[in-house]
């Protein structure tokens, strides 16, 4: 071969060399991604043997690692394995923040290891474009927590959460910028609200989802929708804001009564939402779970419950709820005995620190939710809420309103169906009485209305509602002044429409100013009456109507509940005008600062008094007329600052506050509730402030006792109040 041929050959060998090595690479290449494929994939029979190999498999085919929470084959997967959720309820709204690990501790020992929480758009927007999340308030610090303690986070931010909480968790601010029929609909003026809302919300949220490496596996979207309305484009705007913010990996889902008409109108039908049902102790859940496989894709339905009930709510004048634990027991263990997953709604006694509980199972491999609440629901105003199904029947829930259930009995069917080892349960946290807390009258609540801002008077020629004059809560005053002759009969005052309770005064307008306003009676909404005014002999009459905003309807289709006088005011058929409406500050949780006004006011006057003890000589005996009280007692020692109960036994109705937080109400007469809780984390070693406002008769000591128990065995089921609604519901055919 010549020279020229050989360097041919050997440039076609150079040429053929890199290209066999290329071909053999792209083979060895194909190769090694197939066969991994190809073993990945399960075989027939391998499928036949079980669900959880199928999609264990599956799962580490797509990210071996990656964080994931699903639903597949109607069951909740945890990273590609079956989970079984065990969990509940625990509001950090109702809890002091001082508090949130011991409650998330003693869920840890009923054996649940989920927790789901509302977010009350009221409590975290009080006034519009004022946010706050701080304190109380301080949702991230929650869920991180719940992280901190190895618990997975459901979530409910509404944006309506009934949840027993004032209009469902609305800013009340909402009902004078919406007219009545658009909340909870898709109308433009109404959404705008929430886009504001979740756009600040969710993005907070959004890094602690599961995906992202947070507790959060399920979000919920609106809440009970379909006893409601049927507003679908609503509800799939709420789901395209949550995708928008949240991405499209996190479970969204509704959770709807166990009817097909609840679920027709609040479920979204296909895979984008997750339909779960709820139902009360006396259903029967398989009939119901069925139902919801129908709204539901196939193989993603595991039957989840979210409100199983297991009692019910106490309002003012009626015995306190109870529940027997057996029965509870027992449907627990019909539920979980056929595998499925619930939320029950119950309370913990002493054992559990008196925790108000809802649980919540879940779906074919036992998950439990359970609902737990704290009884710090004393505090006012945004805890006091009220219920109404009808128009004109009003009732006002009681501060506490627990759902009596032994935990015990609850907690040895999760030991015996969850399969784990359940923490033994915490000791209680030592309550302990103070004793006997002598309180001084300090002021007469009148005479501090010439000590407000002007600015905060409003004035009209009709009266305004509470909502109008850009308050949410606690009281509001009116007053007008009227000429009338005098009669025989005296006069009737007549106020068609007033929310909630209305204390009416009368005094002289021009003369005789040392003479105290007179108590003519008392009108309320849920016994609208007629109320004669005696002849005063005054050239002119000032009327002063204290009307107290008892809570705002939660659930149902009156929702839309404004507070104070909302309609014109008669007196002898006449139309009275000239108002100036003057409102109370009493503070609430979620108001920043926390000082209130009243308070500061009775403290200052206290140590007066106290200096100067003839001064109350000057108040007499008179009862009727709201009344500011004060008083303190002494912690002496760190180790003593615990838990207690304040009693008002002997008193009649108001409101108390402990070194400027906002206890509650109290309304003995009435009852069941005799006591108000105080969590040992306001109350601060040394000297402790009391200050109460009475709103008719004190105690005739002036007294208020520290004790260390709650006690619900005041007023009776045979209460005034009790008659005057049961009396009402008959005259409306209830």
């Amino acid at each position: 071969m010549n020279c020229s041929s050989k360097l041919s050959s050997m440039a076609k060998r150079r040429h053929l060399i890199p290209s066999f090595f290329f071909l053999l690479l792209i083979f060895l290449t194909v190769l090694g991604v197939i066969v991994p494929v190809f073993a990945l994939l399960p075989s027939l029979h391998s499928h036949s043997q079980g669900l959880f190999r199928h999609h264990h498999d599956r799962s580490n085919f797509n990210k071996v690692h990656t964080r994931k929470f699903e639903i597949d084959d109607d069951m909740f997967w945890k990273d590609g394995k079956p989970f079984q959720i065990i969990g509940g309820d625990l509001h950090y709204f109702r809890t002091l923040p001082e508090y949130w690990e011991d409650r998330l501790l003693r869920a840890k020992a009923l054996g649940l290891n989920t927790i789901q929480t509302y977010i009350p758009w009221n409590l975290h927007e009080p006034k519009p474009g004022n946010f706050t999340f701080n304190g109380i308030a301080n949702i991230v610090s929650f869920i991180q927590l719940c992280q901190k303690l190895d618990f997975l986070v459901l979530l409910r931010p509404g944006p309506y959460i009934c949840a027993e909480w004032d209009l469902g968790g609305f800013p009340a601010w909402l009902l004078s910028k919406i007219p009545a029929s658009r909340l909870r609909s898709s109308d433009p003026g109404y959404l705008q609200w929430v886009e504001r809302w979740w756009g600040v919300i969710l993005p907070k949220v959004a890094p602690l989802l599961y995906n992202n490496g947070g507790p959060i596996i399920m979000v919920q979207i609106e809440n009970e929708f379909g006893s409601y309305g049927d507003d679908q484009a609503y509800l799939h705007h709420l789901v395209a804001l949550a995708r928008g913010y949240l991405g499209d990996e996190i479970i969204l889902y509704t959770t709807d009564g166990g009817t097909r008409e609840t679920l027709e109108k609040g479920t979204i039908r296909g895979n984008a939402v997750f339909s779960a049902v709820d139902f009360s102790t006396g259903e029967r859940p398989w009939p119901i779970f069925n139902l919801q496989k129908e709204f539901n894709p196939p193989g993603k339905s595991p039957p989840l419950t979210a409100e199983f009930y297991t009692g019910w709510l106490t309002h003012w004048g009626e015995n306190i709820a109870t529940t027997d634990a057996n029965t509870t027991a027992a449907a627990l263990n019909e539920i979980l005995a056929g595998k499925g997953w619930l939320m029950v709604e119950q309370i913990l006694d002493s054992i559990m620190e008196q925790i108000l509980v809802m649980m919540y199972w879940i779906t074919s491999l036992i998950s439990l939710r359970m609902i737990m609440m704290h009884q710090l629901r004393n505090l006012v105003t945004l805890t006091m809420l009220n219920m109404k199904q009808f128009e004109g029947l009003y009732k006002a829930f009681s501060n506490s309103n627990f759902h009596h259930c032994n935990p015990l009995a609850i907690r040895r069917v999760i030991q015996h169906y969850s399969g784990a080892l359940i923490p033994s349960v915490p000791s209680n946290n030592e309550k302990i009485g103070y004793g006997p807390i002598q309180l001084q009258k300090v002021a007469f609540l009148f005479d501090l209305i010439h000590m407000m801002d002007p600015v905060d008077v409003a004035v009209s020629e009709e009266p305004l509602s509470m909502e109008s004059t850009d308050r949410s809560f606690g009281f509001l005053l009116y007053t007008t002044e009227y000429v009338a002759k005098d009669n025989d009969d005296g006069h009737v005052l007549f106020i068609p429409e007033v929310h909630d309770r209305a204390q009416v005064f009368l005094s002289c307008s021009s003369k005789n100013k040392g003479v105290r306003p007179t108590s003519v009676g008392i009108i309320e909404r849920w016994s609208n009456r007629r109320l004669n005014l005696p002849n005063t002999r005054c050239d002119s009459n000032t009327l002063s109507i204290l009307v107290e905003n008892m809570g705002r309807i939660n659930y149902g289709r009156y929702l839309f509940d404004r507070k104070g006088i909302l309609s014109s005011v008669y007196l002898d058929n006449n139309v009275l005008h000239g108002w100036k409406m003057i409102p109370l500050p009493f503070n609430n949780l979620n108001e920043i600062p926390r000082v209130d006004f009243f308070s500061q006011i009775a403290q200052s006057r206290l140590s007066k008094i106290i200096a100067k003890r003839g001064l109350e000589a000057k108040f007499g005996n008179i009862s009727g007329e709201p009344t500011l009280y004060s008083g303190y007692f002494y912690v002496d020692e760190a180790n003593l600052r615990k838990d207690t109960y304040l009693s008002f036994g002997g008193w009649t109705k108001g409101i108390a506050f402990i070194n400027e937080f906002n206890l509650g109400r109290f309304w003995p007469v009435v009852g069941p509730q005799c006591n108000l809780y105080v969590p040992a984390p306001i109350l601060r070693l040394g000297k402790n402030i009391l200050v109460i406002l009475e709103l008719e008769s004190p105690n005739r000591d002036t007294v208020v006792h520290s004790v260390d128990r709650p006690d619900f065995t005041c007023g009776s089921s045979k209460s005034n109040l009790s008659q005057q609604l049961l009396s009402h519901q008959h005259s409306v055919g209830l």
